[in-house]
Parts: C-alpha cells; sequence; structure tokens
C-alpha cells in the first residue's frame, strides 16, 4: 500500500531527532575521521539543517540526541569495541566542551530539545527521550544523523519497539563505508522505516 506521506509526517504528531550531529562526531575535532569526512563529502549538514528549519515552521519539535561523557567518566561504560576505543585516548565530547555542541548547521534553536546520553549508542534507553515525545504528542519520528551503521539503526530498532512510526530521509544520514551504509538503508532500515529524501518531507509538510 502506497504511504501518505502528508499524513504520515503531519506536524501535529511527528518530530525531527537528530542523531549524535556533534562537533566531536561530525566536525573538526571527530575521532571517527573516516565519518566525518564522509559527512562533509556527501554534504549531509546542509540538508539536514534545511529539515530542522522547515519543521520549526511547520511546527514540529525538534529533537537533538546526542552523546556526552563527564570529565571522570562516571556512568559512562566502555563495554563495546567503539566505546573502548574511545577510552583510550582523550574524551573530548564532555559534557559543556565545544565538542559536545550540536553542529551549527542545525542551529541549535531555543526552541529545540537536547536529549544527552552518558552511555550505551542509542538515544532512547536509559532517557527521557520516549517520555518527552509522548508528552509531545509525538507519533511519527524522522530520524537523521549518525551512523546508519549503529546511531540511526538503534534509533529506529528501539522507536519502532516503542511504537513510533518511523521515516528516514535517506539523504540526511550517513555511514561508512558509504557502500555499506546504503545496504543497512536497502536491507534494514527498509523494513523498519518509510525512506524518503529531506525535500520530499518537506514538501510535505507544505501541503
Amino acid at each position: 500500500m502506497p504511504v501518505d506521506l502528508v499524513e504520515l509526517v503531519a506536524p501535529a504528531h511527528t518530530a525531527v531527532l537528530t542523531m549524535e550531529t556533534q562537533k566531536g562526531v561530525v566536525g573538526a575535532e571527530s575521532p571517527i575521521r573516516v565519518l566525518a569526512d564522509e559527512v562533509a563529502a556527501n554534504g549531509m549538514l546542509e540538508r539536514m539543517g534545511r529539515l530542522c528549519r522547515a519543521a520549526r515552521a511547520a511546527g514540529a519539535p525538534v529533537v537533538h540526541c546526542t552523546a556526552e561523557f563527564r570529565a571522570d567518566r562516571a556512568g559512562s561504560s566502555f563495554n563495546i569495541p567503539l566505546l573502548a576505543r574511545l577510552a583510550k585516548g582523550e574524551l573530548s565530547m564532555v559534557g559543556g566542551s565545544p565538542a559536545a555542541e550540536v553542529v551549527d548547521e542545525l542551529g541549535p534553536e531555543p526552541t529545540d530539545l537536547v536529549s544527552p546520553r552518558l552511555h550505551g549508542i542509542s538515544p532512547f534507553t536509559g532517557t527521557s527521550l520516549d517520555q518527552w515525545l509522548r508528552n509531545l504528542g509525538v507519533t511519527t519520528v524522522v530520524a537523521t544523523g549518525v551512523s546508519v551503521n549503529l546511531g540511526v539503526l538503534g534509533m529506529c530498532v528501539e522507536a519502532a519497539d516503542l511504537g513510533y512510526r518511523i521515516v528516514v530521509p535517506v539523504d540526511a544520514v550517513a555511514g561508512f563505508p558509504r557502500d555499506y551504509a546504503q545496504a543497512v538503508l536497502d536491507n534494514t532500515i527498509a523494513l523498519l522505516a518509510t525512506r524518503a529524501t529531506v525535500d520530499e518531507v518537506i514538501a510535505a509538510w507544505r501541503s
């Protein structure tokens, strides 16, 4: 059955979620250079910025899902290889530091919400994100950011388990290698979410 995108992303019940689009992840300070370079090469941040501005104009909330650490690392777990590698070096994304900030392309604006986490790789477990969205009347989430490999995929799986409908603008996400990220979009995300483009979502809000 064809998806009615206008109904699916109606601003009254939709929120845009950005995943780890922070200066210490996709910016110059990122320790994951292959991912930051991919984001810079594909122009994702400019499109995400347009999407966030359009969401605000339409009355849909924008929520930035961020990762950060305490300076003493308390409350964070380094139980998986990715986090263990980060723990071996100096942790740049300490809460309140420039590296932990959302990139300038996305604002953020005072009306935006920021949902930080100190642990794990996905944004719902152990945070207030689900309750915030329910309090806002949100039933559809537009999932954006990085990476398709882990964070965006985790966001979609958690959102599906919690009963949300999901839209993934395929040009507002990134992963590395690019071919692998595309395979995840085609073979996994496609089973969880409606795929669209940034322009298609914005057009639906203007209908």
